[in-house]
């Protein structure tokens, strides 16, 4: 039998840019408070739960999401305007973080991944819990979800 459970992380000001959407305004810089609802499935461990929430400020999570979209400007690896963002950040006036894709989906699929590089290191979560969907909300009308299922 397989179990699950979902957390919420919220709260992420970032800012990144589309710059393939050449007919749309989402090719400019623009930012949300990005939210992302994790669910995670697995056996029940001996306190009966699926995944201890409380392990993620010991074992990066937090700090990983924090890093990634806290306060960030995003952008592809392949923005052809990559080394002007570059600049911006040796002047301090931005925390850059290159991605190989942006969106919403994009994002929810990092954060899987990393959730999940993340646990499969935590002794109490390798190989008993995985993070099996994350949707990322742009704000309360939009999301995208990536799944492993």
């Amino acid at each position: 039998m397989m179990y699950r459970s979902t957390k919420l992380f919220s709260g992420y000001s970032c800012t990144f840019r589309q710059w393939r959407a050449v007919h749309s305004h989402c090719r400019f810089l623009h930012g949300y408070a990005l939210s992302f609802r994790v669910t995670f499935a697995g056996e029940l461990d001996e306190r009966n739960w699926v995944c201890d929430f409380g392990c993620f400020s010991n074992n990066g999570v937090k700090e990983r999401l924090s890093y990634l979209f806290d306060h960030t400007t995003i952008i592809a690896h392949d923005d052809p305007e990559l080394s002007l963002f570059h600049e911006l950040e040796q002047k301090g006036l931005i925390q850059l973080r290159v991605v190989n894709a942006v969106g919403a989906e994009c994002f929810a699929q990092l954060v899987c991944d990393e959730l999940n590089r993340l646990l499969n290191n935590d002794k109490d979560h390798a190989g008993r819990v995985k993070a099996i969907e994350v949707e990322c909300m742009e704000n309360e009308k939009n999301s995208a979800i990536f799944s492993l299922e």
